[in-house]
Order: structure tokens, then sequence, then C-alpha cells
């Protein structure tokens, strides 16, 4: 199934995406709807209102109690830097606010001159999860959807500390729709994760090249804080990214950021430069 939050008369609303339609879920958005602990049974059986045509998609998560990201983690691009694998993941965290829909614009800060992309893989919690064993966590995980962590450079590396270039507000496509975790879609070992930009192909991985996977991700973070449903894990991007090339390239006004993970779809973002 694909479940996404959608903008209706000024609101927004759960619904259940279908070849055809969308049918509405009864909850005002995803996180709140992925809340019932039948979510799955209750998103199959739906038969609410229907919405056709072209739909207007707002962040998969509109307000999410955590957002956490995870960096270093395709094998290839850390074994070709000349860097050992890591024994544990490296985590930062993101702000609500940094989530934009699908195809929403992408602002790149009046204050920042390196805008990056960072295409990842989500990872969207679908029940309440603490200290679980790796079953426990598959078992967790309501399924995928696609982000892209686009990145202040300038600001990320001011300090060791890496929050304050991750986190800018509304730099960060999420959607358009999750994909739920046992739909065949997502069943596959590894799913082919590219980004565009402005028509070239910046990035190209397969999501089975990560060190730590979704479940493995979900456990770890079990044992800081206890993951609840509408949580997103970003798991991290492959190679090449903009800051690492030479020379350097960098988001533009008006560039066309597009990221597309197979099985799931794509979100497509016009970037455009904040005005104040």
């Amino acid at each position: 199934m694909k479940l996404a939050t959608i903008r209706v008369n000024g609101t927004t609303r759960a619904v259940r995406v279908d070849e055809d339609k969308a049918v509405d879920l009864g909850e005002s958005d995803l996180v709140a709807f992925l809340r019932h602990s039948d979510w799955a049974t209750r998103a199959a059986a739906a038969d609410g209102e229907t919405y056709e045509g072209a739909l207007d998609y707002a962040p998969l998560v509109v307000a999410p109690e955590k957002v956490v990201c995870v960096g270093l983690n395709y094998r290839t691009h850390i074994l070709e830097m000349g860097r050992e694998l890591p024994s544990h993941p490296t985590l930062f965290s993101k702000y609500a606010r940094a989530l934009v829909g699908a195809y929403d614009e992408v602002t790149l800060p009046a204050s920042a001159t390196q805008m990056d992309w960072e295409a990842e893989l989500g990872v969207v919690i679908g029940a309440e999860v603490r200290h679980a064993d790796t079953e426990q966590a598959r078992a967790a995980i309501a399924g995928y959807t696609v982000l892209n962590d686009v990145t202040a450079r300038d600001w990320q590396y001011r300090t060791t500390q890496w929050d304050q270039g991750k986190t800018f507000e509304a730099t960060t496509p999420i959607g358009p729709w999750l994909v739920t975790a046992d739909d065949p879609a997502v069943s596959a070992q590894g799913l082919s994760l590219t980004c565009e930009v402005d028509g070239d192909t910046v990035q190209k991985a397969d999501t089975g090249d990560l060190v730590f996977d979704p479940a493995a991700l979900v456990a770890y973070l079990s044992e800081i804080i206890t993951l609840v449903p509408g949580d997103v894990i970003a798991t991290g991007t492959p190679g090449g990214v903009g800051h690492a090339r030479k020379p350097a390239r960098y988001l533009q006004d008006g560039s066309l950021l597009v990221t597309r993970i197979e099985g799931i779809g794509e979100t497509r973002n016009t970037c455009r430069r904040e005005t104040r």
C-alpha cells in the first residue's frame, strides 16, 4: 500500500493512494493515522471520501516527534574515500520545519552559499519500540519513502557538530508517499537510488550497500530513546555529493532536484533562493 498526507481545502488529510484515486483514512495526517495500533488493517479496509485528479502532497509526516539522520552509511562510498567502515552509526537530527512536500519548492537560504544534495532512503516508524532486537525493530517499520537531506555545507562545517547545516527551514523534501514494508515493491535486498540535478545524474547507488540497514538502525536508536509512530530515520547518502566534486557544485536558484528510489517513487523539487 501507499499512504500519504495531502493538502485539501486549506487543511491536510491522511490518505491511501490507489491507482486512480486517494481514499481518506479518517485522520488529518499520516502521523496521527499511524498512532492507531491497527493502522495497517484500517488502511487496507478504508472506503471513505475519495480524491481524484492531481494530488497536492504535503510533507509525508507533517509533525513527527523525531527525524533522525545517519551519516557515512554506504559501504562503497566509505571505502572509496579510504576510510574504515564504522562500528556504530553516525547520528544527527533534523527539525520538522525542515521538511517540505514531494513537489514543493526547496528553499536555498539567503545566508548559505553551499547548498548540496543528499539522496536518501527514508524509514517511517509504525509502532512504539524500545530496546528492540532485530526482529522487533523490523516489525516496527511502517514503510519506506524518498528523502533528500539538502545540506548547507558552509554551515555544517562551521563546527564539528553538523546539525546547523542540516536543518534549515523548508530544505528537505520527503514523500510523496510511504510504501508499506509488506509491499513486494520494497521487499528486495537492495533498491536503486538516484539523484538528478538539472537533468544530470549526480548520485546512483543501491540500498543493499548500506552498512547499517533499516532494522539495525531502528534497533540501535531504540536503545537510546523510544521510537514512536511517525518518526523518520534518514538512512544516509551515497557518493556523488556536490561538495566532494572538483570543482565543487551546489544547488542554484531554479535548479531542479529529482530524487528517485526504485519501487517507491520520486520527489521533484525546484530550488528557490530565499528573499528577505
